[in-house]
């Protein structure tokens, strides 16, 4: 029987319009359906969801302070998910289910891939 916490959360996933269940049942930060039309702003390459291994990789380059956005700004808080551009080089951040898909925010992975 689930405690009241992952009914609440089971209750959030199914009313966002963001986060849905794939096959396994398993919570998705952005739906497939918008995946399938999200495109990098820059190059218009498509982008798909970025592995968990990676999102963890760049939470401890966050936490470290070694990451900075395309901006020039420091990235000082730790990301939900993020969305991979097709060609690997940049990582659009995933902030409480809403991608946010503005170069200046963008996050380059180069270097963190292979960590």
């Amino acid at each position: 029987m689930p405690s009241p916490t992952e009914r609440l959360f089971e209750q959030e996933v199914a009313a966002s319009p963001l986060v849905v269940k794939n096959d396994t049942g398993t919570a998705e930060m952005v739906d497939p359906r918008l995946l399938e039309i999200l495109v990098c702003p820059e190059s218009r390459q498509p982008v798909r969801a970025a592995p968990a291994a990676l999102i963890e990789r760049v939470n401890v380059a966050i936490a470290a302070g070694q990451l900075t956005s395309r901006g020039g700004e420091t990235v000082s808080s730790p990301i939900e998910g993020g969305l991979l551009r097709e060609d690997g080089r940049w990582l659009y951040p995933v902030r409480e289910d809403i991608p946010i898909l503005l170069i200046d925010e963008a996050i380059s992975v180069h270097g963190i891939q292979d960590r």
